[in-house]
Formats: C-alpha cells, sequence, structure tokens
C-alpha cells in the first residue's frame, strides 16, 4: 500500500465508508428480521470471498503471494473470529435495534486498548486506563443493568465488540509478518468457508425483491472495504479514524426514520461517553507515535 498522506481526501473516504457500512447495517437488520442469520451472512460473505480473490488475481504476484503466509492457523482464526462477530451482531440488530447495538459496539476500539497489553505486550499507562474507565461506564449507562428488569439480550453487542477487539489486535499481530492483502485475502475466504459449513444447514427460500436487498448488501459490503482501503492509502489511519464514529450517527438516523426506534437519552450521553474516551485513547496513540 503506497501512503499518499493526502489527509482531505482520507477523511472524505472514510466519511463515504461510513454511510455504506450504515446502509449495510440496516439492510442486515431487515433481511436477518426476516430470515436466519446464518444464511444471510453467509451469502454476503461469498461475494466478499469472490472480491478479495479479484483483488488478489490482479495484485502483483495473483493469487499464489497473497496466500503465501507462514502462519496459517492464525490467519484462518481471524477470519472466523470475524465472521462470528458479524453473526453475533447482525443477531443482535433483530434484537435490540441499530441504535443500541451500535451505541454498545463502538466501545471497541477502549477494549483494543485495554487488551493490547496482555495480546501484544504494548504499555498502557494511566490515561488510556481512565479513559478506558470513562468508557465503561458510558456503557453502563447505556445498559442500564440496575435499573428494572435487565434485558438480557443487551449483552449482545458487548460480545461483538469484545470479539472485533480480539480480530482487531489479532490482525495487529498478523501483520508483523503478513502484509495487509495477505490479512485481507485469508479474512473473506476462511470466514466464507466457515460460514458456508454452518449456513449451508440454514438454506431458506428468500422472495424475490429480498434478493435485491441481498445483492445491495454484497455490493455495499465490498464497496466499503473497497473506500477503507483507497482511504488508508490517501491518509495516515490516525488522522481519519475519529471520523470512523460518524457510523454511530448514520445508524442512528437510519433506525429512527426507516425502523422506528427510539434514541433514548441515556443512550446519548453514554455513547458521548465512550465515543469521547475512544478519541482520547486515539489522540494518546497518535501523540505517542
Amino acid at each position: 500500500m503506497t501512503q499518499q498522506n493526502n489527509i482531505s481526501a482520507g477523511i472524505a473516504l472514510m466519511v463515504a465508508s461510513t454511510v455504506v457500512f450504515a446502509l449495510q447495517d440496516g439492510i442486515s437488520r431487515h433481511l436477518a428480521g426476516t430470515y436466519n442469520t446464518y444464511m444471510v451472512v453467509m451469502v454476503r460473505y461469498w461475494f466478499f470471498a469472490a472480491f478479495v480473490i479479484a483483488l488478489a488475481a490482479r495484485a502483483p504476484g495473483g493469487l499464489k503471494a497473497a496466500a503465501r503466509t507462514d502462519q496459517p492457523k492464525l490467519q484462518i482464526f481471524r477470519g472466523v473470529l470475524l465472521v462470528t462477530e458479524i453473526c453475533v451482531a447482525v443477531f443482535g440488530f433483530t434484537k435490540l435495534g441499530l441504535i443500541n447495538s451500535m451505541a454498545v459496539f463502538i466501545c471497541y476500539p477502549l477494549l483494543v486498548a485495554a487488551l493490547s497489553g496482555p495480546v501484544l505486550g504494548e504499555s498502557v499507562g494511566w490515561r488510556r486506563w481512565t479513559a478506558i474507565g470513562v468508557g465503561c461506564v458510558g456503557v453502563l449507562i447505556i445498559l442500564q443493568p440496575g435499573v428494572g428488569v435487565f434485558n438480557p439480550w443487551a449483552i449482545i453487542p458487548l460480545i461483538s465488540a469484545f470479539l472485533f477487539a480480539v480480530y482487531s489486535l489479532l490482525t495487529r499481530y498478523a501483520a508483523r509478518r503478513d502484509s495487509a492483502a495477505t490479512s485481507f485475502f485469508w479474512t473473506g475466504v476462511s470466514g466464507a468457508v466457515a460460514m458456508t459449513l454452518v449456513g449451508m444447514w440454514f438454506w431458506e427460500p428468500m422472495a424475490q425483491a429480498d434478493w435485491a436487498w441481498m445483492a445491495t448488501l454484497c455490493v455495499s459490503g465490498a464497496f466499503g472495504h473497497w473506500l477503507l482501503i483507497k482511504c488508508y492509502e490517501a491518509a495516515e489511519a490516525s488522522a481519519v479514524q475519529p471520523f470512523a464514529y460518524l457510523h454511530l450517527v448514520w445508524v442512528a438516523i437510519l433506525g429512527i426514520a426507516i425502523f422506528n426506534e427510539v434514541l433514548r437519552p441515556e443512550v446519548v450521553i453514554g455513547a458521548g461517553l465512550v465515543v469521547a474516551a475512544g478519541l482520547f485513547t486515539l489522540w494518546r496513540e497518535r501523540r505517542k507515535g
């Protein structure tokens, strides 16, 4: 990947990717509310695998170069972990809605910071631990475990965030020996194989109109990843990553306008604390870098 260091272009691409991924979340919620999650994610991954294979075939060295790794078990585990996280997240959309799910899920950068010590051996100072604590308070405000009857489904986006944090850390670990192209290839292919082994047992007939939505979901997934690739080619991750939180804004708009969800005050307050803590963590990492 060639770094151009064009921050304005990088920000524009990151914002565009958040719009696409928010639309993808909305379509996933619609389809998974009608059909089972496993089939929806399986079909989505078939297209994703075809996309990464096509990218690898066009790259220098072709498929052989993209697939070359001396840590295949780690790469396969990463792919399986990500597709598991997606299944959990989509299932969460159907149980909690887009807004509540995403408000909790956005704590994953804080989980990455907390786990970077034991997993990657990185040092985590008191400032980052303070930010992690503030983010945890925000999540607790959103979940409200001590108010009335606690909804057990509220744990789902927290599990999703934890799985994605571990996936992110393993991706950083794999990057010490493999290129981004290799990791991307294994993510798509191993995830598609794993999801097919599960999803083929849950196949359901799909209405013609929903196949159009499924096609849109598949294309948007590939397009979103392409935008991210171009984003990180255009600018450093630390410069554009704060704009990834706009994903929550677009999801909230979709949830309210399309799915008649309600934006509760405690969700706004809790998500605000989580976002502020996440932005502080990104700022600290940039300064240390």
